[in-house]
């Protein structure tokens, strides 16, 4: 069995179905779930599950993880079966986009920053794309921006530290 048969797979329009108390579980990261959520899910990492989980979930009978997606809490079905601890336990298919599919409500809040490694993928995107433009069209030296993002978003892949992810938390739209 691999990590990701762990859990059983739901469909958001049969989530409604069970009739028992269903605690919905967003496992994405703060600045992901404030920009948009179902309204009645807790926010709660997967690292973080086994401090929080037990309280937050102590009167729900069925616990339905999500992400954006499907694919992280598919990625850490093996932990969210662990963490529920002998519950009820489903990854919800599709997640929060297959939510929005059917039709079901979220809380939007757009005035939130968008997640930090979305932002530091438009804005190494966006150099490349402008240097690539300047290269072509004005002069080969931009050429060495292209090449300079490059070199970065190595380092952060070998590293972990990624400087435009440093320099992008310090933006104003970032400050809490």
């Amino acid at each position: 069995m691999s990590a990701a048969d762990t859990l059983p797979r739901i469909g958001a329009d049969e989530i409604g179905k069970f009739g028992k108390e269903v605690l919905l579980i967003d496992i994405r990261s703060p600045a992901e779930y404030r920009r948009e959520h179902i309204a009645q899910a807790l926010c709660i990492a997967p690292d973080e599950l086994a401090e929080k989980l037990p309280s937050a979930a102590a009167n729900a009978d069925i616990l339905v993880f999500h992400c954006l997606s499907g694919m992280r809490t598919a990625q850490a079905a093996a932990t969210l079966a662990a963490a529920a601890n002998g519950r009820t336990a489903y990854i919800l298919d599709g997640g929060l986009q297959a939510w929005k599919k059917a039709g079901l409500p979220t809380v939007t809040d757009r005035s939130a920053p968008l997640d930090m490694m979305r932002q530091v993928q438009i804005g190494a995107g966006s150099l490349v794309l402008l240097s690539v433009i300047g290269g072509a069209f004005f002069s080969p030296v931009f050429y060495l921006l292209a090449a300079l993002v490059g070199a970065g978003l190595l380092t952060a892949g070998l590293t972990g530290f990624c400087g435009m992810a440093k320099l992008l938390a310090r933006m104003p739209w970032n400050q809490a």
